[in-house]
């Protein structure tokens, strides 16, 4: 097949953590050939969405990993896959380039589909499953979030569009500072905020469970470093080997048809305790840590996954 991935440079990432590399690596490896551009290379052009990048080829070598061809535009209707990989910031860059996929989603497979990825963003989607979730509100008003606040007395504030624990305050009971930091995120941002109740339990981690076509395939816990709230990997949070419980699995079995059923093929939950806190499905992360803990080759069943829709797609 021929695979483009729609991603941030490839030549920055880390080998050993980043998930769209393990992707492409298992894609050679199954005889795909691949091309990869980055989100400003995209444009439309009387009709066609196009791509300014390079043909690719990987190697699990640290400084050597992309061997990048000569740049070249391609049609990206001529692709039998495109992954929509980008980090964010879910911005309106971001949501476009979601739109000139769509435009392109006939002829190719687009993983995960666009339309969703653009219309489910991590921390709304979950507001689908409110049996499963920690007490949230989401507002742009501070009489709300003080309002919630009273209720609940320690919690967790963030910007409803932030991304790898940036941005993530914990304001615990008799802390003066919510109309502070309402005022700073309020300055330099349009976003509404959301803030949740304070779980304690994610003292001893905050899970990511991974999902293929709906289905869970293992999990890896990520610890907060001592003295920190959040876990999140990129702010020192520490992998650990860690099983699915029956909770995870009632969690998984609620929200897993309906991803299949908008196209999310590669998603990563996050629950912390029994509760459910986020749906991502932009560009989750996790695949390589997950295959060393557990043995399981994460990547080739989403690649079998994404095959399967294009044969059927063929048919």
């Amino acid at each position: 097949m021929r695979i483009a991935f729609q991603m941030d440079p490839i030549t920055t990432v880390d080998i050993n953590a980043d998930s769209t590399f393990r992707l492409a690596e298992e894609a050679q490896a199954r005889g795909h050939s691949l091309f990869v551009y980055e989100p400003d290379g995209m444009a439309y052009e009387e009709g066609r969405i196009t791509a300014r990048g390079h043909d690719l080829t990987v190697q699990r070598v640290t400084g050597a990993h992309a061997k990048l061809g000569d740049k070249r535009t391609v049609d990206l209707a001529e692709m039998d896959v495109i992954w929509l990989r980008q980090d964010p910031p879910f911005d309106m860059h971001y949501i476009t380039t979601t739109h000139l996929l769509d435009r392109v989603a006939g002829d190719a497979v687009v993983v995960n589909d666009p339309f969703w990825v653009r219309n489910a963003p991590e921390k709304l989607f979950v507001l689908d499953f409110p049996q499963l979730m920690p007490p949230t509100t989401i507002a742009r008003d501070l009489e709300t979030l003080r309002a919630f606040k009273e209720t609940h007395g320690d919690i967790i504030v963030k910007p409803l569009y932030g991304n790898g624990g940036a941005g993530v305050f914990r304001l615990s009971e008799g802390d003066s500072n919510l109309s502070s930091l309402f005022e700073l995120f309020t300055s330099t941002s349009r976003e509404p905020l959301i803030a949740q109740k304070y779980l304690p339990a994610v003292t001893q981690g905050d899970k990511r469970v991974i999902l293929v076509d709906g289905e869970p395939v293992g999990a890896i816990n990520r610890v907060p470093a001592k003295g920190e709230t959040r876990s999140n990997m990129h702010v020192g949070g520490r992998p650990e080997k860690v099983e699915l419980t029956e909770r995870d699995l009632e969690i998984c079995a609620t929200i897993g048809p309906r991803l299949r059923e908008m196209g999310q093929i590669f998603v990563g939950i996050d629950v912390i305790g029994t509760h459910l806190t986020e749906i991502n499905v932009t560009s989750p992360t996790g695949i390589q840590e997950l295959e060393r803990f557990d043995g399981i080759n994460v990547a080739e069943k989403i690649w079998e996954a994404v095959e399967r829709k294009v044969a059927a797609r063929k048919a």
